[in-house]
């Protein structure tokens, strides 16, 4: 913990600096950076970072979920503009959604790791050049992830690979496809040195790392698969599909090897299902471990989506209509959610509970304290925030599939899922296009998960059969805009201009 406090104190002293506001060491640096103790401790940090910034005003999934998504806000003005594509209306939240500093805080603290990790080798015998590598390549990795987020948020982003212990000048926002190239190089470098699995013998991570079991690590850490399914979403995005079936195929073809069980083994039925804790199929996520006093009331899914007689909270901030769940869930038999044909009650509480009540609660993710209890006086939670997963990848692969005219491969891993849901198999006359098939596939299988609004911009630019959206894409409405903040403190910034 000791340890903790300094790096915190160290870095956002930096931090300051990088941002334009003053400040001074708290900590000095030069007695920070001297063993492998301080190098676990300032890896872990840039995940925690990246963790924060993305369940701060729980923004992962109002940058990816609310937006033209199957959810709508019940009284919240803030989410309403969020839902309608208002993103400059005057809401403290969407203030600070604009702001991307937090994430380049993400972006400092491992420019900062990568920038001194060289002065723990020199000074810490039992920092082996194995371990270095190892820390290497996953700060590369989260830096680029970083950034591929950002420019999925905002388009053109400052590129900045250096901290200069904080002291640089003012940079203006790099043309995306550059930070693209930057993130595909990243991550295709550190996937060559990152393990499967850590302190499990793997070739490019023997023994134990950091003295701790694979257990404590499964989940965790951003591992090879990590970065090939990455670079899958990465070129999916650029729409590169060639690039995103090879990188997805690679994910597909190597998951045992990560001590990934095979798809659906998340058990739907159980207490907490997939969000529940850390595991190794969490291909990448931000985890809120009850047992390491992780657990927060804010930065969760539950937050906004939870309310009796799952909680005691009288309204949910948003929720699924009615219309919508039956229109999206329209087969029978559907582990997910469906209706028995017989009585026209749902069959399961899987993803809904209280359906017949005015407001349906959104009960997919939900893991309250530990995950094991159902008292509705416990408002706190410990759910993980899942990037992606193994059956994303798989519909992802199909998309990339189909797009590439691979039909066959394609309709087999849709139905690779389908099967998995119970669901009937891709029937081309009854349903129509393969694609429109696997994108309402991922509407199904990924609500609630952050990914709808991205999936709406990939199939928008794949089927170019809606004009509105398309002048959305071609004028930039896709993005958010920058803070008024950001360009007031660095006037080498330009807003959107759709947004101006």
């Amino acid at each position: 913990m000791k340890y903790l406090l300094i790096f915190t104190l160290i870095f956002f002293t930096s931090c300051k600096k990088v941002l334009d506001i003053n400040s001074s060491h708290a900590v000095s640096e030069a007695n920070f950076w001297n063993s492998h103790e301080d190098t676990r401790t300032a890896l872990i940090g840039v995940y925690g970072l990246m963790r924060a910034a993305m369940a701060d005003n729980n923004a992962w999934w109002m940058y990816g979920e609310l937006r033209n998504g199957d959810f709508s806000a019940l009284q919240r003005q803030d989410m309403k503009a969020i839902i309608r594509g208002d993103l400059r209306a005057a809401y403290p939240l969407l203030q600070s959604l604009s702001n991307w500093r937090r994430f380049y805080a993400v972006i400092n603290a491992a420019n900062m790791f990568l920038e001194h990790v060289s002065e723990v080798k020199a000074r810490d015998p039992k920092y082996s050049e194995q371990n270095m590598r190892v820390d290497i390549a996953q700060m590369r990795f989260m830096r680029a992830y970083t950034y591929f987020f950002m420019v999925s948020v905002w388009g053109d982003v400052p590129l900045i690979t250096t901290s200069h212990d904080g002291e640089f000048e003012n940079r203006p926002r790099e043309n995306q496809q550059t930070v693209l190239a930057f993130v595909e190089k990243e991550m295709l470098q550190s996937a060559a040195d990152l393990p499967y699995r850590y302190s499990a013998d793997d070739p490019q991570q023997s023994g134990s790392y950091y003295n701790e079991t694979s257990t404590r690590w499964a989940g965790v850490l951003a591992r090879k698969l990590t970065a090939y399914a990455l670079l899958a979403h990465v070129a999916a995005w650029e729409g590169k599909y060639v690039d995103a079936s090879v990188y997805g195929q690679f994910v597909l073809d190597n998951y045992s090897k990560a001590g990934s069980y095979y798809l659906g083994t998340e058990d739907l039925t159980r207490s907490g299902g997939f969000f529940k804790w850390k595991q190794d199929n969490h291909i990448l996520g931000f985890n809120f471990d009850w047992g390491h006093v992780d657990a927060t009331f804010s930065g969760h899914l539950e937050e906004m989506t939870l309310a009796k007689p799952v909680i005691d909270k009288a309204l949910p901030d948003i929720y699924v209509m009615k219309d919508t769940i039956l229109s999206v869930f329209d087969q029978p038999l559907d582990e997910r959610f469906s209706l028995d044909t017989l009585t026209g009650a749902p069959t399961s509480e899987r993803y809904f509970a209280n359906f017949n009540s005015q407001v349906p609660i959104f009960n997919k993710v939900k893991v309250i304290q530990d995950g094991n209890t159902a008292d509705p006086s416990f408002r706190i939670f410990s759910s993980t925030i899942i990037i992606t997963r193994l059956e994303n990848i798989t519909l992802l692969q199909a998309e990339a599939l189909a797009v590439i005219g691979q039909q066959q491969r394609a309709i087999d891993l849709l139905n690779t899922i389908r099967d998995l849901r119970r669901i009937k198999r891709y029937d081309q006359v009854r349903e129509g296009d393969l694609i429109d098939a696997i994108f309402r596939e991922r509407r199904k299988e990924l609500m609630g998960e952050g990914w709808r609004w991205f999936d709406l911009i990939r199939y928008n630019k794949i089927k170019q059969n809606d004009p509105a959206f398309m002048q959305m894409i071609a004028n930039g409405g896709i993005y958010w805009p920058v803070a008024d903040e950001i360009i007031t403190q660095n006037p080498l910034i330009k807003q959107n201009p759709y947004w101006q």
